[in-house]
């Protein structure tokens, strides 16, 4: 698989003068991978995926995402992104939510029997059909997020990218949209880009998971790698998920176990132990 996103230790300056520098190791992104952000607040996530969106221009370093620079030829492909904002409000701005979801469609010309089969698909497998007709602005944060949602895959776009995109979801919700996005992944081969606090979704859901802090990309791997370094990344003021914590722990006492980040497997894997051993 080829690379759709390449960033080379990029620096922006904005206009308050804050400056960020996004360097340390290489962020690529393969076509049709699934790869997750983690950082805490203040690390540059934010600012990576707006150089991705062709928001920002970087004064230094570069950006290339399928083969252009996109704050200067972001039109070229344009179609093929979809986009979640960390901040819902700014992103949903037309009268209804019929409307706000069907926004990418209507503007690249799609047919409108196209568009409304594609609207009607995306909003039965999200579970907002009942808010077809409402207006953005009365939602709750959780309909809010799945709204924007729901109108960043209505195209099946080639690139997802996502910030935030669990903060304000119930554990229900949560689940639901973490399976609908594994099942566009791979119904549509679309490659996701999302950054996230919570920890627990990366074994889940990523390919690859990077990790920045102040700027500088520290480290890339699977999630067995990443969070078989417990130390580092509580430094940094994350937890690792519970289930790698348990796994790490029982390899640093000698008991070499299967990484999964399937509990019930697990479990299995525990019992095959103790019997052996008995």
């Amino acid at each position: 698989m080829s690379d759709i996103v390449r960033v080379g230790c990029v620096r922006h300056v904005y206009p308050d003068q804050t400056e960020v520098k996004i360097c340390g190791l290489e962020f690529t992104v393969k076509e049709g991978e699934k790869v997750v952000i983690l950082g805490p607040n203040g690390s540059g996530k934010t600012t990576l995926l707006h150089h991705l969106m062709g928001l920002l221009r970087p004064i230094e370093g570069e950006v290339y995402v399928f083969g252009v620079e996109p704050s200067k030829q972001f039109e070229d492909v344009m179609e093929n992104y979809g986009v979640v904002f960390q901040s819902i409000d700014d992103q949903l701005i037309a009268p209804t939510v019929w409307d706000d979801i069907t926004f990418a469609p209507r503007n690249y010309g799609y047919p409108q029997d196209k568009t409304e089969r594609l609207a009607n698909e995306i909003m039965e497998r999200i579970g907002i059909t009942s808010l077809k007709n409402k207006i953005p602005h009365y939602l709750s944060g959780g309909e809010k997020k799945k709204v924007a949602l729901a109108g960043a895959m209505i195209t099946h776009p080639k690139l997802l990218i996502l910030d935030e995109p669990f903060e304000g979801l119930d554990p229900r919700s949560k689940g639901d949209i973490l399976k609908l996005l594994i099942e566009f992944n791979r119904e549509y081969g679309t490659a996701i880009v999302l950054t996230t606090h919570d920890v627990n979704i990366v074994p889940v859901l990523a390919d690859r998971t990077y990790v920045m802090v102040h700027g500088n990309i520290i480290l890339s791997g699977r999630p067995d790698e990443i969070f078989s370094k417990v130390d580092l990344i509580r430094s940094i003021n994350l937890e690792p998920p519970l289930l790698s914590e348990l796994i790490g722990g029982l390899r640093k006492r000698g008991i070499e176990i299967e990484y999964t980040n399937d509990i019930e497997k697990l479990i299995d894997n525990i019992v095959k132990l103790v019997k052996q051993a008995a």
